[in-house]
Protein backbone atom coordinates (compact mmCIF):
# COMPACT_ATOMS: atom_id res chain seq x y z
CA UNK A 1 0.00 0.00 0.00
CA UNK A 2 1.42 3.39 -1.05
CA UNK A 3 0.58 5.11 2.27
CA UNK A 4 2.43 2.40 4.18
CA UNK A 5 5.45 2.66 1.86
CA UNK A 6 5.65 6.43 2.41
CA UNK A 7 5.49 5.93 6.18
CA UNK A 8 8.29 3.37 5.98
CA UNK A 9 10.51 5.81 4.11
CA UNK A 10 9.87 8.54 6.69
CA UNK A 11 10.63 6.20 9.59
CA UNK A 12 13.60 4.38 8.07
CA UNK A 13 16.00 5.83 10.65
CA UNK A 14 13.53 5.59 13.54
CA UNK A 15 12.05 2.07 13.42
CA UNK A 16 14.33 -0.95 12.78
CA UNK A 17 13.37 -3.28 9.88
CA UNK A 18 12.47 -6.16 12.21
CA UNK A 19 10.05 -3.95 14.13
CA UNK A 20 8.58 -2.54 10.93
CA UNK A 21 7.82 -6.07 9.72
CA UNK A 22 5.50 -6.42 12.73
CA UNK A 23 3.87 -3.01 12.26
CA UNK A 24 3.33 -3.14 8.48
CA UNK A 25 0.36 -5.57 8.34
CA UNK A 26 -1.44 -3.59 11.06
CA UNK A 27 -0.81 -0.29 9.26
CA UNK A 28 -2.12 -1.72 5.98
CA UNK A 29 -5.26 -3.03 7.72
CA UNK A 30 -5.89 0.30 9.46
CA UNK A 31 -5.65 2.26 6.20
CA UNK A 32 -8.19 -0.10 4.58
CA UNK A 33 -10.56 0.17 7.53
CA UNK A 34 -10.35 3.96 7.58
CA UNK A 35 -11.46 4.08 3.96
CA UNK A 36 -14.30 1.63 4.58
CA UNK A 37 -15.59 3.43 7.70
CA UNK A 38 -14.96 7.02 6.52
CA UNK A 39 -12.80 7.40 9.62
CA UNK A 40 -9.94 9.67 10.64
CA UNK A 41 -7.32 9.07 13.29
CA UNK A 42 -6.35 11.97 15.55
CA UNK A 43 -2.96 11.41 17.16
CA UNK A 44 -1.40 13.45 19.93
CA UNK A 45 2.27 14.36 19.74
CA UNK A 46 3.04 11.79 22.46
CA UNK A 47 1.98 8.81 20.35
CA UNK A 48 4.66 6.42 19.15
CA UNK A 49 6.09 6.95 15.63
CA UNK A 50 4.34 4.00 13.99
CA UNK A 51 1.01 5.59 15.00
CA UNK A 52 1.97 9.26 14.61
CA UNK A 53 3.60 8.85 11.19
CA UNK A 54 2.13 5.51 10.14
CA UNK A 55 -1.67 5.83 10.43
CA UNK A 56 -2.64 9.26 11.79
CA UNK A 57 -4.53 11.69 9.58
CA UNK A 58 -4.40 14.64 12.00
CA UNK A 59 -1.58 15.17 14.51
CA UNK A 60 -0.79 17.86 17.03
CA UNK A 61 -1.22 19.11 20.58
CA UNK A 62 -4.53 19.27 22.44
CA UNK A 63 -5.51 22.61 20.90
CA UNK A 64 -4.73 21.55 17.33
CA UNK A 65 -6.62 18.28 17.74
CA UNK A 66 -9.62 20.09 19.21
CA UNK A 67 -9.75 22.55 16.32
CA UNK A 68 -9.35 19.86 13.67
CA UNK A 69 -11.90 17.57 15.29
CA UNK A 70 -14.47 20.34 14.99
CA UNK A 71 -13.73 20.64 11.26
CA UNK A 72 -13.58 17.02 10.12
CA UNK A 73 -16.21 15.62 7.77
CA UNK A 74 -15.46 12.02 8.69
CA UNK A 75 -18.19 9.85 10.21
CA UNK A 76 -15.82 8.22 12.71
CA UNK A 77 -13.05 9.74 14.82
CA UNK A 78 -10.47 7.45 16.42
CA UNK A 79 -8.62 9.26 19.18
CA UNK A 80 -5.04 8.06 19.47
CA UNK A 81 -4.50 9.80 22.77
CA UNK A 82 -6.05 9.70 26.22
CA UNK A 83 -9.66 9.70 27.35
CA UNK A 84 -10.13 13.41 27.99
CA UNK A 85 -9.02 14.10 24.40
CA UNK A 86 -11.62 11.69 23.08
CA UNK A 87 -14.24 13.40 25.23
CA UNK A 88 -13.23 16.76 23.76
CA UNK A 89 -13.67 15.38 20.25
CA UNK A 90 -17.11 14.09 21.21
CA UNK A 91 -18.06 17.47 22.70
CA UNK A 92 -17.18 19.20 19.44
CA UNK A 93 -18.61 16.47 17.19
CA UNK A 94 -21.69 15.18 19.06
CA UNK A 95 -23.19 13.57 15.96
CA UNK A 96 -20.06 11.58 15.09
CA UNK A 97 -18.86 8.27 16.43
CA UNK A 98 -15.79 8.83 18.60
CA UNK A 99 -13.67 5.81 19.49
CA UNK A 100 -10.91 5.48 22.07
CA UNK A 101 -8.84 2.32 21.47
CA UNK A 102 -8.36 1.74 25.21
CA UNK A 103 -10.79 3.08 27.81
CA UNK A 104 -8.07 2.85 30.46
CA UNK A 105 -5.94 5.49 28.71
CA UNK A 106 -6.35 8.11 31.42
CA UNK A 107 -4.39 11.11 32.71
CA UNK A 108 -2.99 11.94 36.14
CA UNK A 109 -4.05 15.57 35.72
CA UNK A 110 -7.60 14.67 34.76
CA UNK A 111 -7.79 12.35 37.76
CA UNK A 112 -6.47 14.98 40.17
CA UNK A 113 -9.75 16.94 40.32
CA UNK A 114 -13.48 16.25 40.27
CA UNK A 115 -16.60 18.25 39.46
CA UNK A 116 -17.34 18.32 43.21
CA UNK A 117 -13.94 19.95 43.82
CA UNK A 118 -14.74 22.69 41.30
CA UNK A 119 -18.10 23.40 42.90
CA UNK A 120 -16.40 23.69 46.30
CA UNK A 121 -13.91 26.19 44.88
CA UNK A 122 -16.75 28.26 43.43
CA UNK A 123 -18.33 28.44 46.88
CA UNK A 124 -15.02 29.50 48.39
CA UNK A 125 -14.31 32.09 45.69
CA UNK A 126 -17.70 33.38 44.49
CA UNK A 127 -17.75 35.35 41.24
CA UNK A 128 -14.18 34.30 40.33
CA UNK A 129 -14.07 32.69 36.83
CA UNK A 130 -12.97 29.07 36.63
CA UNK A 131 -10.38 28.44 33.92
CA UNK A 132 -9.80 24.76 33.30
CA UNK A 133 -6.99 23.02 31.44
CA UNK A 134 -8.25 20.72 28.69
CA UNK A 135 -6.50 17.89 30.53
CA UNK A 136 -9.67 17.33 32.55
CA UNK A 137 -12.83 15.26 32.33
CA UNK A 138 -15.97 16.51 30.62
CA UNK A 139 -17.62 16.63 34.06
CA UNK A 140 -14.98 19.10 35.28
CA UNK A 141 -15.20 21.15 32.10
CA UNK A 142 -18.97 21.37 32.66
CA UNK A 143 -18.34 23.19 35.95
CA UNK A 144 -15.94 25.65 34.31
CA UNK A 145 -16.29 28.96 32.52
CA UNK A 146 -13.64 28.40 29.87
CA UNK A 147 -10.92 25.93 28.94
CA UNK A 148 -7.28 26.48 28.01
CA UNK A 149 -4.37 24.52 26.60
CA UNK A 150 -0.72 25.03 27.48
CA UNK A 151 -0.35 26.94 24.23
CA UNK A 152 -3.08 29.55 24.82
CA UNK A 153 -3.41 29.66 28.63
CA UNK A 154 -2.01 33.18 29.11
CA UNK A 155 -4.02 34.55 26.20
CA UNK A 156 -7.27 33.04 27.46
CA UNK A 157 -6.73 34.21 31.05
CA UNK A 158 -6.08 37.77 29.91
CA UNK A 159 -9.05 37.70 27.52
CA UNK A 160 -11.42 37.48 30.50
CA UNK A 161 -10.62 41.02 31.67
CA UNK A 162 -10.69 40.14 35.39
CA UNK A 163 -8.28 40.61 38.29
CA UNK A 164 -8.08 36.96 39.32
CA UNK A 165 -9.09 33.49 38.16
CA UNK A 166 -9.27 29.97 39.50
CA UNK A 167 -6.87 27.97 37.29
CA UNK A 168 -7.23 24.17 37.34
CA UNK A 169 -5.77 21.60 37.80
CA UNK A 170 -2.06 21.82 36.91
CA UNK A 171 -0.12 23.64 39.64
CA UNK A 172 3.01 24.08 37.54
CA UNK A 173 1.21 25.42 34.49
CA UNK A 174 -0.66 27.80 36.81
CA UNK A 175 2.67 28.98 38.24
CA UNK A 176 4.01 29.58 34.73
CA UNK A 177 0.89 31.51 33.71
CA UNK A 178 1.13 33.63 36.87
CA UNK A 179 4.62 34.72 35.82
CA UNK A 180 3.32 35.86 32.43
CA UNK A 181 0.35 37.96 33.54
CA UNK A 182 -0.78 40.42 36.22
CA UNK A 183 -3.97 38.40 36.78
CA UNK A 184 -3.98 36.71 40.20
CA UNK A 185 -3.98 32.91 39.80
CA UNK A 186 -5.69 30.63 42.34
CA UNK A 187 -4.27 27.19 41.61
CA UNK A 188 -4.81 23.51 42.38
CA UNK A 189 -2.19 20.87 43.24
CA UNK A 190 -2.57 18.65 40.20
CA UNK A 191 0.55 17.39 38.39
CA UNK A 192 1.41 15.46 35.24
CA UNK A 193 3.11 12.25 36.30
CA UNK A 194 5.51 12.52 33.33
CA UNK A 195 6.55 16.16 33.59
CA UNK A 196 6.80 16.32 37.37
CA UNK A 197 9.63 13.76 37.30
CA UNK A 198 12.03 16.18 35.59
CA UNK A 199 14.32 18.29 37.79
CA UNK A 200 16.43 21.39 37.32
CA UNK A 201 19.53 19.46 38.42
CA UNK A 202 18.89 16.92 35.69
CA UNK A 203 18.72 19.66 33.04
CA UNK A 204 21.96 21.22 34.30
CA UNK A 205 23.69 17.82 34.09
CA UNK A 206 22.67 17.50 30.46
CA UNK A 207 24.07 20.97 29.78
CA UNK A 208 27.40 19.99 31.35
CA UNK A 209 27.56 16.98 29.04
CA UNK A 210 26.57 18.98 25.93
CA UNK A 211 27.73 22.60 25.84
CA UNK A 212 25.78 23.34 22.64
CA UNK A 213 22.46 22.00 23.93
CA UNK A 214 19.20 23.87 23.34
CA UNK A 215 16.66 23.06 26.06
CA UNK A 216 12.92 23.50 25.48
CA UNK A 217 10.58 22.61 28.36
CA UNK A 218 6.85 22.04 28.62
CA UNK A 219 5.12 24.36 31.15
CA UNK A 220 3.74 21.34 33.03
CA UNK A 221 7.30 20.86 34.36
CA UNK A 222 8.29 22.13 37.83
CA UNK A 223 9.47 25.76 38.10
CA UNK A 224 13.16 24.84 38.55
CA UNK A 225 13.05 22.98 35.22
CA UNK A 226 11.51 25.94 33.43
CA UNK A 227 14.14 28.23 34.96
CA UNK A 228 16.89 25.96 33.61
CA UNK A 229 15.44 25.87 30.07
CA UNK A 230 16.18 28.16 27.13
CA UNK A 231 12.54 28.23 26.07
CA UNK A 232 9.17 27.14 27.45
CA UNK A 233 6.21 26.16 25.31
CA UNK A 234 3.42 23.78 24.45
CA UNK A 235 4.21 20.68 22.41
CA UNK A 236 3.25 22.53 19.22
CA UNK A 237 5.48 25.47 20.17
CA UNK A 238 8.34 23.11 20.97
CA UNK A 239 8.03 21.43 17.58
CA UNK A 240 7.89 24.78 15.78
CA UNK A 241 11.02 25.97 17.58
CA UNK A 242 13.01 22.90 16.55
CA UNK A 243 11.69 22.82 12.98
CA UNK A 244 12.33 26.51 12.34
CA UNK A 245 15.64 26.95 14.13
CA UNK A 246 17.14 23.48 13.61
CA UNK A 247 19.63 23.58 16.50
CA UNK A 248 22.56 21.19 16.32
CA UNK A 249 21.46 19.43 19.49
CA UNK A 250 18.21 19.75 21.44
CA UNK A 251 16.61 18.46 24.61
CA UNK A 252 12.80 18.49 24.59
CA UNK A 253 11.72 18.24 28.22
CA UNK A 254 8.47 16.38 27.72
CA UNK A 255 7.15 12.89 26.93
CA UNK A 256 9.79 10.82 25.17
CA UNK A 257 7.94 9.75 22.02
CA UNK A 258 7.62 13.33 20.84
CA UNK A 259 11.36 13.49 20.24
CA UNK A 260 11.11 10.39 18.05
CA UNK A 261 8.30 11.96 16.03
CA UNK A 262 10.08 15.28 15.52
CA UNK A 263 13.39 13.56 14.76
CA UNK A 264 11.77 11.85 11.77
CA UNK A 265 11.07 15.30 10.30
CA UNK A 266 14.41 16.99 11.10
CA UNK A 267 17.06 14.24 10.81
CA UNK A 268 19.87 16.84 10.87
CA UNK A 269 19.07 17.68 14.53
CA UNK A 270 20.51 15.51 17.28
CA UNK A 271 18.02 14.80 20.07
CA UNK A 272 19.11 14.19 23.64
CA UNK A 273 16.37 12.07 25.19
CA UNK A 274 15.57 12.07 28.92
CA UNK A 275 13.06 9.31 28.29
CA UNK A 276 10.05 9.74 30.54
CA UNK A 277 7.11 7.85 29.02
CA UNK A 278 3.39 8.37 29.63
CA UNK A 279 1.94 4.97 30.56
CA UNK A 280 -1.54 6.10 29.51
CA UNK A 281 -0.52 7.23 26.01
CA UNK A 282 1.32 3.95 25.57
CA UNK A 283 -1.91 2.00 26.04
CA UNK A 284 -2.79 3.05 22.49
CA UNK A 285 -1.29 0.58 20.01
CA UNK A 286 -1.76 -0.33 16.36
CA UNK A 287 -3.68 -3.56 17.15
CA UNK A 288 -6.06 -1.65 19.46
CA UNK A 289 -6.65 1.00 16.78
CA UNK A 290 -7.39 -1.71 14.23
CA UNK A 291 -9.80 -3.45 16.60
CA UNK A 292 -11.57 -0.18 17.40
CA UNK A 293 -12.17 0.37 13.69
CA UNK A 294 -13.24 -3.22 13.12
CA UNK A 295 -15.78 -3.33 15.95
CA UNK A 296 -16.74 0.34 16.31
CA UNK A 297 -15.84 0.27 20.00
CA UNK A 298 -15.06 1.42 22.64
CA UNK A 299 -17.27 4.44 22.00
CA UNK A 300 -17.06 7.67 23.98
CA UNK A 301 -20.43 8.87 25.29
CA UNK A 302 -21.17 11.86 27.54
CA UNK A 303 -24.42 12.62 29.37
CA UNK A 304 -26.34 15.33 27.53
CA UNK A 305 -26.47 17.85 30.38
CA UNK A 306 -22.75 17.48 31.09
CA UNK A 307 -21.89 17.64 27.39
CA UNK A 308 -23.91 20.80 26.79
CA UNK A 309 -22.19 22.69 29.61
CA UNK A 310 -18.71 21.32 28.90
CA UNK A 311 -19.06 22.17 25.21
CA UNK A 312 -19.61 25.82 26.10
CA UNK A 313 -16.31 25.95 27.99
CA UNK A 314 -14.41 24.40 25.06
CA UNK A 315 -16.05 26.53 22.36
CA UNK A 316 -15.34 29.69 24.37
CA UNK A 317 -11.68 28.71 24.33
CA UNK A 318 -11.71 28.09 20.58
CA UNK A 319 -13.24 31.53 20.03
CA UNK A 320 -10.21 33.24 21.62
CA UNK A 321 -7.71 34.07 18.88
Amino acid sequence: MEQTRQSRERLRDTIPPMEWAIFEPEIDAIHRLKAERNAVILAHNYQTPEIFHGVADIVGDSLALARRAAETEADVIVQAGVHFMAETSKLLCPDKTVLIPDLAAGCSLAESITAKDVRALRERYPDVPVVTYVNTSAAVKAESDICVTSGNAVQVVESLGVDRVIFLPDEYLAHYVALQTDVEIISWKGHCEVHERFTGDEIRQYRQAHDDLMVIAHPECPPDVLAAADEVGSTAQMINAVSSRKPRRVLMVTECSMSDNVAAEVPEVEFVRPCNLCPHMKRITLPKIRQALEYGAPRVEIETDVADRARQAVTRMLAVR
